[in-house]
């Protein structure tokens, strides 16, 4: 896959990560990069949105000088679902226009505090294009099943056991994460054939118990595979939804509860679900060859 010949000498690419307190999602995205270079070989960075570096801005200027002559910048979000980092957050990030209006702030003064308004601004004079999200694509159903084979390979129990699977998100207040997350289940649905169900961590619902527990009650299973649609570890796949699975003591589960992202405030309820059978957790997504292959094929889509 030849992308590099396709693309000008002048050009960049920077993959857009949220950025997490923890080192698990560092190492995934410097393990993304490193093999989207050597798959397509064109200048790339990473931009954090927060919390880790480089910043967007800051990774302008690493693309700057690396590239001589730097005239034009992709910027994709290694994001599975639209919201309001991808359609608001980013686009001002990188100094362009907003897709729409932010709920969070009508009429666009952040306070000082918030992260947008303590951003560097980016310095840049040549061409930034924005692509999309991720989104549900049939090439996410292939990763998912590696993760329950995966799984189901390190299972205590036979083949003969009742298996379920369920797929798990974060959730969000706005619609974008439960449409990407229904649409995705849809289509993996069909492929499945063992009984199957979504749920989500917080925000909407269902939730993981509620899931869990209508799943096990119809079919009387045995085995349980819940497989986190995450791009990288973090706070969410390392604790919050391992606590929700009992796989956690109290005393384990170290950080609060109740937690602000700047963009929404709010408290988790983890409360574990109540099954006796056996519940095996794969990893998430992280730096797997069929993702990098859906970046790739995101920037060949526009060249």
């Amino acid at each position: 896959m030849d992308t590099s010949s396709k693309l000008s000498n002048n050009t960049g690419v920077i993959l857009v990560s949220h950025g997490s307190t923890l080192p698990y999602a560092e190492e995934v995205f410097v393990e993304i990069k490193e093999k989207f270079i050597k798959k397509t070989g064109l200048a790339t960075e990473i931009g954090y949105m927060k919390v880790s570096e480089p910043t967007i801005a800051g990774a302008v200027e690493i693309l700057k000088d690396e590239v001589d002559d730097l005239n034009k910048i992709i910027a994709l979000p290694v994001f599975l679902a639209p919201g309001i980092h991808t359609n608001i957050d980013i686009p001002q990030l990188l100094g362009l226009e907003p897709l729409e209006v932010d709920p969070r702030c009508p009429d666009g003064n952040y306070p000082a505090e918030h992260y947008l308004s303590i951003a560097d601004d980016v310095d840049f004079d040549g061409e930034i294009e924005l692509l999309s999200c991720i989104g549900p694509r049939d090439e996410l159903l292939d990763i998912i099943d590696k993760r329950i084979n995966e799984a189901l390979a390190e299972s205590e129990l036979d083949d003969s056991a009742k298996t379920g699977i369920l797929l798990v998100t974060h959730g969000s207040r706005l619609n974008y994460n439960k449409e990407f997350a229904t649409a995705l289940y849809n289509k993996f649905e069909k492929t499945c054939e063992v009984p199957s169900s979504f749920g989500f961590m917080e925000l909407c619902g269902p939730s993981i118990p509620e899931s869990i527990n209508k799943l096990v009650d119809e079919n009387d299973l045995e085995r349980l595979v819940v497989v986190p649609i995450f791009i990288a570890p973090g706070m969410h796949t390392t604790h919050d939804i391992p606590h929700i699975l009992g796989f956690l003591e109290e005393h384990e589960h170290e950080h609060s509860h109740s937690h602000g992202h700047g963009d929404h405030d709010h408290v988790h309820d983890l409360t574990p679900v109540e099954f006796e059978g056996e519940i095996l957790y794969p990893e998430p997504i992280k730096a797997d060859d069929i993702l990098i292959d859906i970046l790739v094929s995101m920037v060949e889509e526009k060249l």
